[in-house]
């Protein structure tokens, strides 16, 4: 028995192409996984990582629309890739509308995460009023402009003087705690799942 008798769908051309696209759209997805694990993660770059791919998927279904594959090298080879495009791109787009519908709450307090994350260069006049004559003082402090390229981010609002910087200190630990406990959770899984299989063997 040949492989297209046992697995018909290897002479179906258009099954080739919906499993060459999705072979294509969870590798760009797992590269997404993979930059949002890991230790030391603060919630602004993961959602940097978010929105990244946000836009990736824009650039994806309008370059699809116009049955350009550059960046789908497995659906590329397919013969029937261009005549489903249009299916592609309407996958790249509800995908999209989910992406953005899962995170919207980001998009809340995206700019107070963007404070936390580069209180050096943000504008004091757009920050809120309680936070201004902070900032001020923090971006014309050369000792913490120096502490803020060396330390770690939540070590750096850790050394801040809390009587001279209370509210961004304040400010800094709502956003810092968001994803605080998820690496540690997922590694504390991770042990006892081994300690789970070292005592059944």
């Amino acid at each position: 028995m040949g492989k297209s008798e046992e697995f018909p769908e290897l002479s179906d051309t258009n099954w080739l192409c919906d499993f060459a696209f999705a072979v294509d759209i969870f590798s760009h997805m797992n590269e997404l996984n993979v930059k949002l694990q890991g230790k030391d993660q603060f919630a602004h770059d993961m959602y940097t990582n978010v929105r990244a791919f946000k836009s990736k998927l824009v650039l994806f279904s309008r370059q699809m629309s116009n049955k350009s594959f550059a960046h789908f090298p497995t659906l590329a080879v397919q013969k029937e890739a261009a005549r489903n495009a249009k299916k592609y791109c309407k996958s790249l787009d509800d995908l999209h509308r989910e992406f953005c519908r899962r995170f919207c709450d980001f998009e809340k307090i995206d700019k107070s995460l963007q404070l936390v994350s580069c209180p050096l260069s943000q504008d004091p006049e757009s920050a809120p009023q309680e936070l201004q004559l902070e900032l001020i003082d923090l971006q014309s402090d050369s000792v913490s402009k120096e502490k803020f390229k060396s330390l770690k981010l939540n070590d750096f609002y850790a050394s801040l003087n809390e009587t001279a910087f209370p509210n961004l200190r304040r400010t800094a630990q709502k956003m810092l705690v968001l994803f605080g406990s998820t690496y540690v959770c997922e590694q504390t899984f991770s042990v006892m799942k081994i300690n789970k299989a070292h005592h059944r063997s």
